[in-house]
């Protein structure tokens, strides 16, 4: 059995959502009285983000559609979703 630890699974926390505006055609992220104005790939990461996928599956999945290396679009998507973990926006089951 190896020692190495799982890869961490993110997910929006309870009262966080993502949210598309029409109205200002943009998105983002909200949590009460909090709000985030999301780019375009930060709206392509948060979409991959479900639960149930590990970092490195949202990257490879994120990789495969924008036709990037994994490995820059893992750290990309790791410095990501840890600035969110940060704001509590974000939860990183480990």
């Amino acid at each position: 059995m190896s020692d190495a630890a799982p890869p961490p699974v993110p997910r929006l926390p309870r009262g966080v959502w993502l949210h598309q505006c029409k109205v200002r055609d943009c998105w983002f992220l909200q949590a009460p009285e909090r709000a985030v104005k999301l780019d375009q790939i930060s709206v392509a990461i948060l979409q991959t983000v479900d639960g149930e996928r590990d970092v490195p599956t949202i990257a490879a999945v994120l990789a495969k559609s924008f036709s990037a290396p994994k490995e820059q679009i893992e750290a990309d998507v790791r410095r990501f979703l840890n600035d969110l973990a940060q704001r509590r926006m974000i939860e990183i089951a480990r």
